[in-house]
């Protein structure tokens, strides 16, 4: 009785070990090294746009929170409009040139060099 239960558990061990030397051999395969890469950069592709979502409620919330426009960076007043109040528009005539003054949705100015344009 005790060779069969040590022939049975030495049986069990080799088809365990095998499977798990086979489960390492198709890891470690070239197309087992994709499928792992493939699936990080998946990963870190759901990791980033559950930031970006997070970002954009947390902005509108501020927004609403404070008041401010819902879109587009809020411009200055001119001193002659009554406190409080945001203006939307361009002051430029063409903003979507990108040329001085304009802004981008990052607030930079997009100021390009004039150097070697001639």
């Amino acid at each position: 009785m005790a060779r069969t239960f040590w022939f049975a558990a030495g049986a069990g061990a080799a088809v365990y070990a095998m499977n798990r030397a086979r489960r390492v051999r198709d890891a470690l395969s070239a197309d087992g090294l994709r499928d792992r890469a493939q699936g990080l950069a998946l990963g870190a592709r759901m990791f980033r746009d559950e930031v970006a979502q997070g970002q954009a409620e947390a902005e509108t919330g501020l927004r609403e929170r404070f008041g401010l426009v819902p879109h587009g960076l809020p411009e200055l007043v001119s001193a002659t409009a009554p406190r409080g109040v945001v203006s939307t528009s361009s002051t430029h005539e063409d903003s979507s040139t990108g040329e001085y003054g304009s802004t981008d949705e990052h607030g930079s100015t997009g100021e390009r060099s004039q150097e070697g344009t001639d």
